[in-house]
Parts: structure tokens; C-alpha cells; sequence
């Protein structure tokens, strides 16, 4: 995919007109990485999930609460690939191509394929005995005789079978089967065809933007696998380091640097953690403070460019993507200054003294990380020269990286290439498989007019802008605590935006705020990401965590607030 993009900007570069269905082959690509990423996901147990069967007591209870969690989520994948399975035979009679003589029905075989490994994957992960196994089973076949009869739920009550889901969610039933059951179970109490959540998969599969949601997911993972962090380190420490707590700014803007990236802050977490955690207590920072600092700056970095949280927020909100990256910037600095300010306040009161400035070593330093400088400057320059659309600008940034690495700097081992590919395709298929079936939930709640019965209520009950965005940073804070921010993102941004207009704040500042409250989301008491990934990490129980993310979310909170109501910062680049 990669090479595809990139060969398409270089023939255009040349004066040629481009490889002839570059776009559509990628968009339908991604399609096939994205669901059958979210089978080899499944395969290893590397689903999302909001809970697990582990919140349950060891033994029978746990052993219940797996296999119902087996019998709901092969029940809904067998509706999604029946449904989809459908959707593909309504194709086929109507004809059509992608490109290149390839039906597009050929194309849309891997959701029916994906959906149905999914089910007999989770039947068969419910439990270690054939037993659990026989008793998991017992979803596909409810899912077959629903698919196959579905107007004995017609008129049912929509509640009952959100309950279950939700039941379900809690015993540890992936993400994508909360979001994805409860549009069909919507679907079908309606007497609609359930096609239409595969139909909104598709759709958002081949928007002409997505692709480059993994080709950045994997620039961000090369970078993880190459010593770019190292040579980073160097270079920061080397320009900031002489400040008293010169270390904890480091660490903000190197996690930063590799949170824009990657996507989401967990990477930055398990790559980074170890080196950031042995350097800060090498130069004698607390414990706690230290905890603190690597869980709240791995959500750093999320607003700006070319983060994929904008890039999705401008797919669903149809809002153009340079636009949203140039708004990034001053937000997303004040997060980075905000954490940093108290990095060196600690530096002072741990009376840590910095290392001295050495002029010839910070040119040795960005001499040495000048290929990992020069990555985002390539990036943001083809995007807002208009020389490169967004995909075309993530393709250059993967065969930059890929570059660097296995030929520059031979960092990544060729023998390592295949495992790096792989963990990306765990993250990406994960992700993409809760895009889809999140805007099939969002298709019936649009069909169903929630987003003109909240506006109505909001302007019968809030009559100040002011309010309604305090309201709205609430909101989001539990959204993010509760939700990965591209599912986040694909069930709510349709919901909220016609509210927003309506109060007249800017789609693109909207952008802004929803991002940077599910920034401070990951950080939340219970059940944030970062939480979860940093007792994971640094092997430290969670209550100890969320002590040492206290001062750093209070202040994070207070930069949320400053985006929200300083809407300057947010449009000062634009032309507005």
C-alpha cells in the first residue's frame, strides 16, 4: 500500500497523470487489511474490549462470565456476516467495478470471510474446555436462526437486547460487538434490514482519506522498532537539559513526538516507558512524579498534525484535514508547555540540577536526529503545499521511515520487518473493524433523528454557548474514560456537531476540544487507557497509578478548558 501511494506522488511529480486505480485499489486494500486485521486480532486475543472476565472471582464465576461473553459475540458476528454476506449478493446482481476489471463484489468478500472467522473465534476462545466451547456455540446458532428469521424480533424491546449487550461488555465481549450488536439489534426491532450496518462499513472502508490511518499506524511503529527514540532523547536533552527538571520536558516532548504518530498514547507507553522511566530515575526524579509524568505525556501529542484522531474527526465530520492540523498546533503546544511547566517545577523543588549546555554537542545531536527532525517536516510541507493529499503524504512517511531505518541508520533487522508489520495490522484491524460497525450505529441513530431531538432539548435547556460547552467538556471526559477515541469519535462527533453549529462554534474548533477531552479521557479515574497500560508497564498496582496522574490531569483539565474557551488558539492559522 505504501509503495502504491508513494509511486502515485512520484509519477504526479514528474508531470505524469498517476498509476491508473491507485485510489480505489488502496481503498479496497485497506479494506482487506483492516477486517482481516481484526480476524488475526481476534486470533490472538488482541481485540479491544471495555472489560474483561478477569473483573470476575477465579473459578466458576469467571468461567460464566467467558462463556457468555462467547455466546454474545459469536451471536453478533454471525448477524454481521450474514448481513454482510447479503449485502455482497445485492452487489453482485447490480455489477459494478473497483478498477482494473475487479468486481466490486469480489472486493466486499472479506467482510462476510472476517465476521465469520470472528464468530467461531470467539465461540472457541470462551473457554479452555469443550464444554465452555459447546455452550459458547450456542451464539452461532442463535445468530443464524436470528439472521434467518428476523422478524420474530421485530417489535421487540429495544432495551432487552441492550442489556444483554451491555452484559456482555462487561464479561469481556469485545468493543466492536457492543457497538456493532446494538445497531442490529436497533436495526431489527425497526423491521430495517441489517445490511446497512455492513453498508456503513464499507462506506467509511473506502472514504478516499482512510488509508492513510494505517500507512501513519505503521510509520509510527517503525519508528517504535528504530533507535529514533535515543537519537531523540540526545537531541532534547542535549537543548533542554540544562534547565533544573531539563529531563521531565524531554520526556513530555520526545512521548509528544511519538503519540502524534502512532495514534494512541499505549504505544508510546510500552515503547517508551522502560528508557524514559531508567533516565528519569537515574537523575534521582520521585517515583510518583516520574509515574505520573510517562502515563499523562503518552496521551500527549494527539492534536498535532499528523495525528489520526484529526484525520478521523475530519472523515466524519466532513472537515478538511490541513485545516484541523494547522488548528493542532497552539493546542496542542499549551498541553505539551502545561505538563512540561510542571516537570521543571519539580526540578526545583527536587533541587535536580540540569546537565550544562554544550553548544557542540546539540549540533552533534541534531546532526545525529536530523533524519527523524526532517520526518514531520516532510510530511506537514506536502500536505500544506498541496502538493500531496493526505494519503499520499502517510505513504511517503512509511517509505521515509522504512528508509531510515533498514537502510540509513539499519536500525530495524530485515528479520524484524515481518513482526513490526504484524503488530501494526493487530492495532490497525482492531481499530478499523470498531470504525465500521460504530457508523452503523451512528446510521440508525441519524435515521432515527437523536441528533435533532438533543438539539432540541439543548436549546430548550441551554441558552448559553458557554454553558453548553462546559456541558459538553463533561461529556466528553466520560465519553473518553469509557470509549477508544476513534469509536469515540465515529458515535458521537455526528451527534454533537449539529448541537455546536447550532451555538455557533466553529466545526474545526470543535475538533479541537472533542480531541484534546479524550486526550484527558485516557487519564481518567476508573477506567482510562493509560491507566491500565502503565500499572501494565511499569508493574505497579492501580491505585499507586492513578495517585502519581492526579496533579498532571488537573492540569491538563485546565488546558482543556483554555482550548475550549479561547477558541483563538485553536483558529489562529486559518483564514477565518
Amino acid at each position: 500500500m505504501a509503495l502504491l501511494v508513494a509511486s502515485e506522488l512520484a509519477v504526479r511529480q514528474v508531470g505524469g497523470t498517476g498509476v491508473p486505480g491507485a485510489l480505489p485499489v488502496l481503498q479496497h486494500l485497506t479494506l482487506w487489511l483492516g477486517f482481516l486485521g481484526a480476524a488475526y486480532a481476534a486470533r490472538e486475543g488482541k481485540l479491544l474490549a471495555i472489560a474483561s472476565s478477569g473483573l470476575f472471582p477465579a473459578g466458576a464465576w469467571r468461567e460464566a462470565a467467558a462463556i457468555f461473553a462467547g455466546i454474545v459475540g459469536s451471536a453478533v458476528s454471525v448477524l454481521l456476516a450474514r448481513a454482510s454476506a447479503e449485502m455482497v449478493r445485492l452487489d453482485r446482481e447490480a455489477g459494478g467495478e473497483v478498477a482494473l476489471g475487479i468486481p466490486i463484489w469480489v472486493a466486499e468478500l472479506v467482510l462476510p470471510l472476517a465476521f465469520s472467522i470472528l464468530a467461531l473465534r470467539l465461540a472457541w476462545m470462551a473457554s479452555p474446555l469443550w464444554r465452555g466451547r459447546a455452550l459458547a456455540a450456542l451464539g452461532l446458532v442463535g445468530g443464524l436462526v436470528l439472521s434467518q428469521y428476523p422478524l420474530w424480533s421485530e417489535g421487540a424491546p429495544k432495551v432487552a437486547g441492550l442489556v444483554v449487550l451491555l452484559l456482555g461488555a462487561i464479561a469481556g465481549t469485545p468493543l466492536f460487538v457492543l457497538l456493532g450488536g446494538a445497531a442490529v439489534w436497533l436495526f431489527l426491532t425497526d423491521g430495517v434490514p441489517i445490511t446497512a450496518v455492513p453498508i456503513e462499513s464499507y462506506r467509511l472502508a473506502v472514504h478516499p482519506t482512510l488509508p492513510s490511518i494505517p500507512l501513519f499506524t505503521l510509520t509510527g511503529f517503525l519508528l517504535a522498532e528504530s533507535k529514533a527514540a535515543i537519537r531523540l532523547l540526545a537531541l532534547f536533552r542535549a537543548a533542554v537539559g540544562w534547565l533544573p527538571g531539563g529531563t521531565a520536558v524531554v520526556t513530555a516532548m520526545l512521548c509528544a513526538f511519538f503519540t502524534t504518530f502512532t495514534g494512541g498514547s499505549g504505544v508510546t507507553i510500552l515503547a517508551l516507558g522502560a528508557l524514559l522511566f531508567q533516565t528519569l530515575s537515574a537523575e534521582r526524579y520521585r517515583e510518583r512524579f516520574s509515574l505520573g509524568l510517562l502515563t499523562s505525556s503518552g496521551a500527549l501529542g494527539l492534536l498535532y498534525p499528523p495525528a489520526l484522531p484529526l484525520i478521523f474527526y475530519g472523515i466524519v465530520a466532513s472537515v478538511p484535514i490541513p485545516d484541523l492540523f494547522k488548528a493542532g498546533i497552539l493546542p496542542g503546544t499549551l498541553m505539551v508547555l502545561a505538563v512540561s511547566a510542571w516537570g521543571l517545577r519539580e526540578g526545583r523543588l527536587s533541587k535536580i540540577s540540569g546537565q550544562p549546555f554544550v553548544g557542540r554537542e546539540l549540533a552533534r545531536a541534531a546532526w545525529d536526529a536530523k533524519w527523524e527532525i526532517g520526518l514531520p517536516v516532510v510530511i506537514v510541507s506536502l500536505m500544506l503545499s498541496g502538493r500531496a493529499t493526505t494519503v499520499e503524504a502517510a505513504g511517503a512517511s512509511v517509505v521515509y521511515a522504512a528508509v531510515v531505518g533498514l537502510l540509513v541508520h539499519r536500525d530495524i533487522a530485515w528479520r524484524r520487518l515481518p513482526h513490526v508489520l504484524r503488530e501494526c495490522v493487530l492495532v490497525v484491524g482492531g481499530v478499523l473493524l470498531i470504525l465500521g460497525v460504530a457508523l452503523g450505529l451512528t446510521s440508525y441513530m441519524v435515521d432515527a433523528q437523536v441528533p435533532m431531538r438533543l438539539l432540541d432539548w439543548a436549546q430548550a435547556n441551554i441558552s448559553s454557548p458557554w454553558v453548553f460547552l462546559l456541558a459538553l467538556n463533561l461529556l466528553l471526559l466520560v465519553v473518553g474514560c469509557l470509549m477508544d477515541i476513534f469509536s469515540a469519535i465515529a458515535v458521537v462527533v455526528p451527534l454533537i456537531v449539529p448541537l455546536a453549529l447550532a451555538y455557533g462554534v466553529d466545526p474545526v474548533h470543535l475538533g479541537i476540544i472533542f480531541i484534546a477531552n479524550l486526550e484527558l479521557g485516557f487519564l481518567t479515574p476508573p477506567v482510562g487507557v493509560n491507566l491500565f497500560l502503565a500499572s501494565y508497564r511499569f508493574e505497579r498496582p492501580m491505585s499507586e497509578i492513578i495517585r502519581a496522574v492526579l496533579p498532571f490531569l488537573l492540569i491538563l483539565a485546565l488546558g482543556v478548558l483554555v482550548i475550549t474557551y479561547v477558541p483563538w488558539l485553536t483558529l489562529a492559522f486559518l483564514d477565518r
